[in-house]
Protein backbone atom coordinates (compact mmCIF):
# COMPACT_ATOMS: atom_id res chain seq x y z
CA UNK A 1 0.00 0.00 0.00
CA UNK A 2 1.20 3.52 -1.04
CA UNK A 3 1.88 5.73 2.08
CA UNK A 4 0.33 8.58 2.22
CA UNK A 5 1.52 12.09 3.74
CA UNK A 6 3.41 13.34 6.69
CA UNK A 7 4.40 16.90 7.31
CA UNK A 8 7.94 17.71 7.23
CA UNK A 9 10.24 20.33 7.54
CA UNK A 10 12.61 19.51 4.49
CA UNK A 11 13.35 22.32 2.47
CA UNK A 12 12.59 23.08 -1.57
CA UNK A 13 15.29 22.84 -3.39
CA UNK A 14 14.45 24.36 -6.51
CA UNK A 15 16.12 26.56 -9.43
CA UNK A 16 15.39 30.64 -9.50
CA UNK A 17 13.86 30.30 -13.00
CA UNK A 18 10.50 29.02 -13.71
CA UNK A 19 11.47 26.87 -16.34
CA UNK A 20 13.13 23.39 -16.01
CA UNK A 21 15.24 22.13 -18.76
CA UNK A 22 16.95 19.22 -18.93
CA UNK A 23 18.42 17.06 -21.62
CA UNK A 24 16.84 14.43 -23.09
CA UNK A 25 18.10 11.22 -23.72
CA UNK A 26 15.46 10.25 -26.73
CA UNK A 27 14.69 11.61 -30.42
CA UNK A 28 11.35 13.17 -28.94
CA UNK A 29 12.17 15.46 -26.47
CA UNK A 30 9.78 15.01 -23.37
CA UNK A 31 7.86 19.12 -23.25
CA UNK A 32 5.33 20.43 -21.17
CA UNK A 33 3.98 23.65 -19.74
CA UNK A 34 1.18 25.22 -17.60
CA UNK A 35 0.98 25.12 -14.12
CA UNK A 36 2.81 26.97 -11.68
CA UNK A 37 1.10 25.12 -8.74
CA UNK A 38 3.44 22.13 -8.93
CA UNK A 39 6.73 23.18 -10.46
CA UNK A 40 8.44 22.24 -7.53
CA UNK A 41 7.83 18.52 -7.14
CA UNK A 42 7.79 18.50 -11.14
CA UNK A 43 11.26 19.57 -10.83
CA UNK A 44 12.08 17.02 -8.27
CA UNK A 45 10.45 14.44 -9.81
CA UNK A 46 11.97 15.36 -13.06
CA UNK A 47 16.17 15.91 -11.89
CA UNK A 48 15.44 11.91 -9.68
CA UNK A 49 14.29 10.58 -13.00
CA UNK A 50 16.96 11.98 -15.37
CA UNK A 51 19.16 10.41 -12.89
CA UNK A 52 17.14 6.97 -12.74
CA UNK A 53 16.63 6.86 -16.73
CA UNK A 54 18.60 9.34 -18.09
CA UNK A 55 15.71 10.98 -19.85
CA UNK A 56 15.23 14.57 -19.37
CA UNK A 57 12.59 17.16 -19.03
CA UNK A 58 11.41 20.97 -20.38
CA UNK A 59 8.37 22.34 -18.30
CA UNK A 60 7.44 25.68 -18.38
CA UNK A 61 5.88 27.17 -15.81
CA UNK A 62 3.59 29.34 -17.40
CA UNK A 63 0.31 29.27 -15.63
CA UNK A 64 -2.57 27.01 -16.50
CA UNK A 65 -4.06 29.21 -19.17
CA UNK A 66 -0.63 29.17 -20.92
CA UNK A 67 -0.41 25.53 -20.55
CA UNK A 68 -4.31 24.61 -21.69
CA UNK A 69 -3.17 26.91 -25.03
CA UNK A 70 -0.02 25.19 -25.58
CA UNK A 71 -1.38 22.07 -25.64
CA UNK A 72 -4.17 22.90 -27.91
CA UNK A 73 -1.48 24.35 -30.30
CA UNK A 74 0.51 21.07 -30.11
CA UNK A 75 3.64 23.01 -28.98
CA UNK A 76 4.58 20.60 -26.29
CA UNK A 77 3.66 17.27 -25.53
CA UNK A 78 1.93 17.48 -22.55
CA UNK A 79 0.13 20.45 -20.87
CA UNK A 80 -0.93 20.53 -16.98
CA UNK A 81 -3.67 22.61 -15.28
CA UNK A 82 -5.36 23.20 -11.81
CA UNK A 83 -8.41 24.03 -13.62
CA UNK A 84 -9.86 20.76 -15.18
CA UNK A 85 -11.21 20.96 -18.94
CA UNK A 86 -14.57 19.81 -18.69
CA UNK A 87 -15.81 16.67 -20.41
CA UNK A 88 -17.15 18.15 -23.87
CA UNK A 89 -13.72 20.20 -23.95
CA UNK A 90 -11.90 17.27 -24.47
CA UNK A 91 -13.88 15.36 -26.40
CA UNK A 92 -14.13 18.59 -28.74
CA UNK A 93 -9.74 18.98 -29.07
CA UNK A 94 -9.24 15.05 -28.10
CA UNK A 95 -7.44 15.21 -25.05
CA UNK A 96 -7.39 12.78 -22.22
CA UNK A 97 -7.11 14.10 -19.00
CA UNK A 98 -5.69 13.28 -15.46
CA UNK A 99 -4.57 14.28 -11.89
CA UNK A 100 -1.58 14.18 -10.84
CA UNK A 101 -0.60 15.45 -7.33
CA UNK A 102 -2.78 17.46 -4.83
CA UNK A 103 -1.88 20.26 -2.61
CA UNK A 104 -2.94 23.28 -0.72
CA UNK A 105 -3.75 26.97 -1.46
CA UNK A 106 -2.61 29.33 1.20
CA UNK A 107 -3.36 32.66 2.55
CA UNK A 108 0.10 34.58 3.03
CA UNK A 109 0.62 38.11 4.54
CA UNK A 110 3.64 40.44 5.09
CA UNK A 111 2.70 41.69 8.28
CA UNK A 112 5.43 42.81 10.86
CA UNK A 113 5.74 40.50 14.03
CA UNK A 114 2.95 38.47 12.50
CA UNK A 115 4.54 35.05 12.37
CA UNK A 116 2.92 31.71 9.99
CA UNK A 117 0.08 30.49 11.60
CA UNK A 118 -0.34 33.20 14.16
CA UNK A 119 -2.75 35.01 12.45
CA UNK A 120 -6.52 32.78 10.99
CA UNK A 121 -9.67 33.48 8.60
CA UNK A 122 -12.24 32.47 7.32
CA UNK A 123 -13.21 32.41 3.94
CA UNK A 124 -15.99 35.40 4.52
CA UNK A 125 -13.55 37.31 5.55
CA UNK A 126 -10.58 36.52 2.94
CA UNK A 127 -13.42 37.00 -0.01
CA UNK A 128 -14.45 40.82 1.59
CA UNK A 129 -10.08 41.15 1.61
CA UNK A 130 -10.21 40.32 -2.16
CA UNK A 131 -13.56 42.28 -3.03
CA UNK A 132 -12.13 45.49 -1.27
CA UNK A 133 -14.67 45.47 1.35
CA UNK A 134 -11.88 45.52 4.10
CA UNK A 135 -9.16 47.76 3.27
CA UNK A 136 -7.63 47.22 7.19
CA UNK A 137 -5.38 44.77 9.29
CA UNK A 138 -7.26 46.22 12.46
CA UNK A 139 -10.48 46.32 11.07
CA UNK A 140 -13.38 44.95 13.10
CA UNK A 141 -13.53 41.41 10.95
CA UNK A 142 -10.28 40.21 11.27
CA UNK A 143 -9.80 41.36 15.08
CA UNK A 144 -13.05 39.31 16.08
CA UNK A 145 -11.07 36.02 14.28
CA UNK A 146 -7.54 37.32 16.04
CA UNK A 147 -8.63 38.81 19.66
CA UNK A 148 -5.43 38.13 20.73
CA UNK A 149 -2.96 39.67 17.64
CA UNK A 150 -1.44 42.95 17.64
CA UNK A 151 -2.86 44.11 14.28
CA UNK A 152 -1.52 46.99 13.00
CA UNK A 153 -3.74 49.95 11.38
CA UNK A 154 -2.13 49.06 8.25
CA UNK A 155 -3.67 49.28 4.79
CA UNK A 156 -4.20 45.85 2.92
CA UNK A 157 -1.99 45.43 -0.10
CA UNK A 158 -3.82 42.95 -2.17
CA UNK A 159 -1.75 40.81 -4.29
CA UNK A 160 -3.12 38.47 -7.15
CA UNK A 161 -2.20 36.50 -10.46
CA UNK A 162 -2.29 38.42 -13.49
CA UNK A 163 -1.94 35.36 -16.17
CA UNK A 164 -4.77 32.48 -16.27
CA UNK A 165 -4.08 30.35 -13.52
CA UNK A 166 -5.44 27.57 -12.01
CA UNK A 167 -4.50 28.71 -8.32
CA UNK A 168 -6.87 31.52 -9.17
CA UNK A 169 -9.48 29.03 -10.50
CA UNK A 170 -9.32 27.20 -7.30
CA UNK A 171 -9.06 29.84 -5.14
CA UNK A 172 -11.98 31.56 -6.73
CA UNK A 173 -14.16 28.88 -6.45
CA UNK A 174 -13.65 28.30 -3.06
CA UNK A 175 -14.49 32.08 -2.43
CA UNK A 176 -17.90 32.18 -4.51
CA UNK A 177 -18.70 29.06 -2.34
CA UNK A 178 -18.67 31.03 0.80
CA UNK A 179 -19.36 34.61 -0.26
CA UNK A 180 -22.34 35.50 -1.94
CA UNK A 181 -21.08 38.89 -3.11
CA UNK A 182 -17.79 36.76 -4.37
CA UNK A 183 -20.23 34.58 -6.27
CA UNK A 184 -22.35 37.25 -8.02
CA UNK A 185 -19.99 40.15 -8.63
CA UNK A 186 -16.24 38.07 -9.42
CA UNK A 187 -17.32 34.47 -10.30
CA UNK A 188 -14.87 31.48 -10.87
CA UNK A 189 -12.52 31.55 -13.82
CA UNK A 190 -8.97 31.16 -14.50
CA UNK A 191 -8.53 34.82 -14.90
CA UNK A 192 -10.46 37.17 -13.12
CA UNK A 193 -11.56 40.96 -13.34
CA UNK A 194 -10.24 41.56 -9.89
CA UNK A 195 -12.41 44.40 -7.65
CA UNK A 196 -8.99 45.54 -6.19
CA UNK A 197 -4.99 44.92 -6.61
CA UNK A 198 -2.09 44.31 -8.16
CA UNK A 199 -1.25 41.42 -10.05
CA UNK A 200 1.60 39.40 -10.98
CA UNK A 201 2.70 36.70 -12.95
CA UNK A 202 2.69 32.75 -11.57
CA UNK A 203 2.50 31.52 -8.28
CA UNK A 204 6.47 33.03 -8.14
CA UNK A 205 5.37 36.31 -8.57
CA UNK A 206 2.67 36.71 -5.94
CA UNK A 207 4.85 35.21 -3.71
CA UNK A 208 7.91 37.57 -4.50
CA UNK A 209 5.42 40.60 -4.31
CA UNK A 210 3.97 40.06 -0.75
CA UNK A 211 7.63 39.51 0.20
CA UNK A 212 8.66 42.68 -0.47
CA UNK A 213 5.37 44.60 -0.03
CA UNK A 214 4.48 45.53 3.97
CA UNK A 215 0.74 44.62 5.09
CA UNK A 216 0.36 42.75 1.80
CA UNK A 217 -1.74 39.58 1.12
CA UNK A 218 -1.68 37.02 -2.02
CA UNK A 219 -2.24 33.31 -2.39
CA UNK A 220 -0.01 30.86 -3.32
CA UNK A 221 0.74 27.17 -3.56
CA UNK A 222 1.85 26.06 0.13
CA UNK A 223 5.33 25.15 -1.27
CA UNK A 224 6.15 28.55 -2.78
CA UNK A 225 5.23 30.18 0.66
CA UNK A 226 7.85 27.46 2.39
CA UNK A 227 10.53 28.18 0.01
CA UNK A 228 9.87 31.99 0.08
CA UNK A 229 9.56 31.84 4.07
CA UNK A 230 6.38 33.84 3.53
CA UNK A 231 3.86 33.96 6.32
CA UNK A 232 0.82 31.55 5.74
CA UNK A 233 -2.77 32.16 7.59
CA UNK A 234 -4.31 29.33 9.56
CA UNK A 235 -7.84 28.96 8.12
CA UNK A 236 -11.64 28.76 9.49
CA UNK A 237 -12.78 25.12 7.18
CA UNK A 238 -16.34 24.20 6.29
CA UNK A 239 -16.89 22.57 9.78
CA UNK A 240 -16.49 25.82 11.76
CA UNK A 241 -12.78 24.12 12.56
CA UNK A 242 -9.59 26.12 13.20
CA UNK A 243 -7.08 24.56 10.75
CA UNK A 244 -3.24 24.36 9.86
CA UNK A 245 -1.88 24.32 5.88
CA UNK A 246 -0.07 21.12 6.26
CA UNK A 247 -0.42 17.73 4.10
CA UNK A 248 -2.47 16.31 6.56
CA UNK A 249 -5.17 18.45 6.28
CA UNK A 250 -4.93 18.91 2.48
CA UNK A 251 -5.02 14.91 2.93
CA UNK A 252 -8.02 15.03 4.98
CA UNK A 253 -9.88 17.37 2.19
CA UNK A 254 -9.43 14.50 -0.63
CA UNK A 255 -9.96 11.63 1.32
CA UNK A 256 -13.43 11.65 0.44
CA UNK A 257 -12.83 12.49 -3.23
CA UNK A 258 -15.13 10.61 -5.47
CA UNK A 259 -13.00 10.85 -8.83
CA UNK A 260 -15.35 9.03 -11.43
CA UNK A 261 -17.71 11.16 -10.66
CA UNK A 262 -16.56 13.95 -13.52
CA UNK A 263 -15.04 13.51 -16.78
CA UNK A 264 -11.60 13.36 -16.95
CA UNK A 265 -11.21 13.35 -13.26
CA UNK A 266 -12.14 16.63 -12.92
CA UNK A 267 -13.20 16.78 -8.99
CA UNK A 268 -13.07 20.04 -7.55
CA UNK A 269 -11.72 20.10 -3.47
CA UNK A 270 -12.24 23.34 -2.81
CA UNK A 271 -14.32 23.62 0.80
CA UNK A 272 -14.62 19.79 1.48
CA UNK A 273 -16.63 18.92 4.96
CA UNK A 274 -13.98 17.33 7.79
CA UNK A 275 -12.69 18.86 10.77
CA UNK A 276 -9.72 18.39 10.18
CA UNK A 277 -9.45 19.33 5.94
CA UNK A 278 -7.97 22.42 4.56
CA UNK A 279 -10.49 24.43 2.68
CA UNK A 280 -8.63 25.23 0.01
CA UNK A 281 -7.21 22.01 -1.33
CA UNK A 282 -6.33 21.51 -5.19
CA UNK A 283 -5.71 18.88 -7.71
CA UNK A 284 -3.65 19.62 -10.51
CA UNK A 285 -4.14 17.55 -13.90
CA UNK A 286 -2.46 16.66 -17.08
CA UNK A 287 -3.88 17.29 -21.02
CA UNK A 288 -2.19 15.07 -23.28
CA UNK A 289 -3.46 14.42 -26.78
CA UNK A 290 -5.58 10.75 -27.51
CA UNK A 291 -4.01 10.09 -30.92
CA UNK A 292 -0.80 12.29 -30.41
CA UNK A 293 0.79 13.31 -34.06
CA UNK A 294 4.27 12.39 -31.84
CA UNK A 295 3.39 9.13 -30.14
CA UNK A 296 6.92 8.71 -29.20
CA UNK A 297 6.80 12.06 -27.31
CA UNK A 298 4.37 11.08 -25.30
CA UNK A 299 4.89 7.31 -24.69
CA UNK A 300 8.07 8.65 -22.93
CA UNK A 301 6.02 11.38 -21.53
CA UNK A 302 3.73 8.45 -19.90
CA UNK A 303 6.59 6.66 -18.70
CA UNK A 304 7.67 9.65 -16.69
CA UNK A 305 4.19 10.07 -15.41
CA UNK A 306 3.63 6.31 -14.51
CA UNK A 307 7.32 6.77 -12.73
CA UNK A 308 6.45 9.80 -10.65
CA UNK A 309 2.73 8.01 -9.47
CA UNK A 310 5.61 4.91 -8.68
CA UNK A 311 8.32 6.24 -6.95
CA UNK A 312 7.75 9.87 -6.47
CA UNK A 313 5.78 9.78 -3.30
CA UNK A 314 8.01 10.70 -0.77
CA UNK A 315 9.44 13.41 -2.71
CA UNK A 316 5.77 15.07 -3.00
CA UNK A 317 5.24 14.53 0.61
CA UNK A 318 8.14 16.19 1.85
CA UNK A 319 6.95 19.08 -0.12
CA UNK A 320 3.91 18.95 1.35
CA UNK A 321 1.78 17.78 -1.38
CA UNK A 322 -0.57 14.91 -1.20
CA UNK A 323 0.22 11.78 -3.67
CA UNK A 324 -2.82 10.40 -6.02
CA UNK A 325 -4.17 7.32 -4.34
CA UNK A 326 -3.50 3.74 -5.60
CA UNK A 327 -7.14 3.20 -6.82
CA UNK A 328 -6.89 6.56 -8.35
CA UNK A 329 -3.55 5.92 -10.40
CA UNK A 330 -4.52 2.41 -11.32
CA UNK A 331 -7.82 3.90 -12.79
CA UNK A 332 -5.45 6.43 -14.60
CA UNK A 333 -2.68 3.85 -16.68
CA UNK A 334 -6.26 2.17 -17.36
CA UNK A 335 -7.56 5.02 -19.10
CA UNK A 336 -4.37 5.20 -20.93
CA UNK A 337 -4.43 2.06 -21.96
CA UNK A 338 -7.64 2.73 -23.69
CA UNK A 339 -7.97 5.92 -24.94
CA UNK A 340 -3.90 7.34 -25.45
CA UNK A 341 -3.25 5.09 -28.74
CA UNK A 342 -0.65 5.04 -31.65
CA UNK A 343 -1.68 5.39 -35.31
CA UNK A 344 -2.20 1.65 -35.39
CA UNK A 345 -4.29 1.65 -32.85
CA UNK A 346 -1.98 0.33 -29.99
CA UNK A 347 -1.71 1.63 -26.70
CA UNK A 348 1.04 3.97 -26.54
CA UNK A 349 1.54 2.49 -22.58
CA UNK A 350 0.74 -0.25 -20.46
CA UNK A 351 1.47 -0.85 -17.05
CA UNK A 352 1.66 -4.48 -17.76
Amino acid sequence: MRHFIRSTAVAIAMAAASTLTLSAAFAADLSGAGATFPYPIYAKWADAYKKDTGVGLNYQSIGSGGGIKQIKAKTVTFGASDAPLKGEDLESVGLVQFPMVMGGIVPVVNLEGIKPGELVLDGTTLADIFLGKITQWDDDAIKKLNPDAKLPSQAIAVVHRSDGSGTTFNFAYYLADVNADWKANVGVNTALEWPVGIGAKGNEGVANNVAQTGGAIGYVEYAYAKQNKLTYTDMINKDGKKVEPTSAAFQAAAANADWSSQPGFGVILANQPGAESWPMTAATWILLYKKPDDAAATGEALKFFAWSYAKGDDMASELDYVPMPDNVVKSIEETWAKEVVGSDGKPLYSAM
